[in-house]
């Protein structure tokens, strides 16, 4: 039997990459670049409450919610990265998120959903729930959140380090990866749902 820590590390490990807090951070300032200090605060802060309401509906009825639905994952992999595509194609034609979505979307959609707890966090939620206690998931996934939390609002920080010449560069570089982040989770999501057969 699985002491606690075990049970904690074998799923805050897998939340941790799956979340993958520092690989989105640049993207985080991309889409806030502009915005106050207040303006960021309140973009992280919606952010991270979409994702945890979003990742506890799904830990909770994840797995009933896709049954009745008769959604698979690999179709709800197709859908997050196609919302994903849209906005990243709309930003670099309009130039800048903000002009694109107001704040709170940006907050919502992409930053808490599919950046934080896309496609990849739900599925993991729904597999470790099948080997281990609900309690210890809600652990894991809370301790994760904050990280996020933490990482994001500190983030800006940053900007006095680089200078904005060098976030604007940074930013437009990770725009482009925004965008084959969104393909590389459609390409998933067929393989999944058996569409193309891609060799492990």
């Amino acid at each position: 039997m699985r002491s606690f820590f075990d049970s904690f590390v074998l799923t805050f490990i897998p939340l941790f990459i799956v979340i993958d807090t520092i690989g989105n951070l640049p993207i985080v300032l991309s889409l806030s670049e502009g915005m106050t200090p207040r303006e960021h605060r309140r973009l992280i802060n919606i952010a991270l409450i979409t994702a945890t309401i979003v990742g506890l509906i799904f830990l909770f009825f994840g797995k009933f919610i896709l049954d009745v639905m008769g959604i698979s994952v690999g179709a709800f992999s197709i859908a997050g990265g196609i919302i994903l595509l849209v906005f990243a194609i709309r930003y670099l034609l309009a130039g800048r998120w903000t002009n694109v979505i107001k704040e709170e979307m940006i907050a919502v959609v992409p930053i808490g959903t599919p950046l934080i707890v896309g496609p990849a966090t739900i599925t993991t939620l729904l597999l470790l729930a099948t080997e281990f206690p609900l309690y210890i998931i809600l652990l894991s996934l809370a301790a994760n959140l904050l990280i996020s939390w933490v990482v994001f609002l500190t983030g800006n920080k940053l900007v006095k380090f680089f200078g904005k010449g060098g976030i604007a560069a940074v930013s437009q570089v990770f725009n482009l990866l925004l965008v084959a982040i969104a393909i590389t989770m459609i390409i998933r999501g067929l393989n999944l749902t058996g569409i193309i057969n891609i060799p492990q």
